[in-house]
């Protein structure tokens, strides 16, 4: 039974390594059955005797490629010693895409936000939990700045922490709109030029 198990968990891990990529480029509605079984090898009832439907298989996807960011830029904050450094680690993650290893298709949060709205409420849903909790994580280094005194005691955690996000991803949309990574990396200049603003 142990090894049933294992080799189911197996079979969940490949569909999601393998599709994850197509589900942040193609979007939920893009990604078809078809693209499924082309990537993994594997037949449609061997999909869905592991998913209970591409949409489970799509929420699995858009948690495995947020982990992958989240894992890679949690990685340069521990390393990271100020406050300021650590909140300066989004730039340097988000340059030009290329900071850190991004899955395929670009930004989850972006991606699965516009495929989602008003379309799909769990992928919704999960965006709105993906970027919450980026909010919570920002809030508590920017706490920790105003503790350590690298920050002045006037700076607002939850403002700072939203522009800090809608920068970000707003910097993401027009980059890929425009086919233009530079012009993240001008966006990227004004979110450490808010982060410095803060310093006492």
């Amino acid at each position: 039974m142990k090894n049933e198990i294992s080799k189911a968990e197996r079979t969940r891990q490949l569909i999601i390594e393998k599709t994850a990529g197509i589900f942040n480029t193609k979007g939920y509605a893009g990604t078809s059955l078809s693209d499924l079984t082309d990537a993994t090898g594997l037949t449609k009832g061997s999909i869905y005797g592991n998913f209970e439907n591409k949409e489970e298989v799509a929420l699995a996807c858009f948690d495995y490629n947020l982990a992958k960011i989240n894992t890679a830029v949690q990685q340069l904050i521990s390393e990271a010693g100020s406050f300021t450094d650590k909140l300066l680690v989004y730039t340097r993650a988000y340059h030009s895409m290329t900071g850190i290893e991004f899955p395929e298709g670009g930004c989850p949060i972006l991606n699965t936000a516009v495929d989602a709205d008003d379309t799909n409420n769990l992928l919704k849903d999960r965006v709105a939990k993906a970027i919450l909790a980026w909010k919570k994580r920002l809030i508590d280094l920017i706490k920790g700045g105003i503790e350590a005194g690298e920050f002045t005691a006037d700076t607002h955690p939850e403002q700072l922490a939203l522009s800090l996000i809608a920068l970000i991803e707003g910097g993401i949309m027009i980059a890929k709109a425009t086919n233009s990574p530079n012009s993240l990396n001008k966006v990227l200049k004004t979110v450490e030029f808010l982060i410095r603003h803060q310093k006492s």
